[in-house]
């Protein structure tokens, strides 16, 4: 979940030794075992009373968020194949409205001036 490697565990074992010392270090390693254990059971919970309101529009939901992840994750392969290979065309962006055409001044008239601008 975190990516964590064998070397950064360590690491955090060795600082929390040194840190909490060996008294507390087992302690210490218990309340985030369970810390972990509830937050996990509090994101089921959660994700089970999402799919039970929202019913299939949940997966409908989820499908953008997934294949957000899967760039997080880093495949670039998997996203390049879905997006040369997908054959729903991208939304199309409407054309930017065309500027109004300035109005000529007449003669003897001073153009005008914005004090904010200067």
């Amino acid at each position: 979940m975190f990516g964590l490697s064998i070397d950064h565990i360590v690491i955090l074992l060795l600082a929390g030794l040194f840190i909490l010392g060996p008294e507390r270090l087992p302690e210490a390693a218990q309340w985030v075992a369970q810390t972990l254990k509830r937050v996990r059971g509090f994101a089921a919970g959660t994700k089970a009373q999402l799919e039970a309101e929202l019913g299939p529009e949940y997966q409908e939901l989820r499908k953008p968020l997934q294949e957000l992840q899967s760039l997080r994750l880093g495949n670039p392969r998997a996203a390049v194949t879905r997006y040369l290979l997908d054959d729903t065309p991208p939304a199309a962006t409407p054309p930017p409205a065309p500027a109004p055409a300035p109005v000529p001044l007449r003669a003897n008239e001073r153009p005008p001036v914005d004090p904010d601008a200067t």
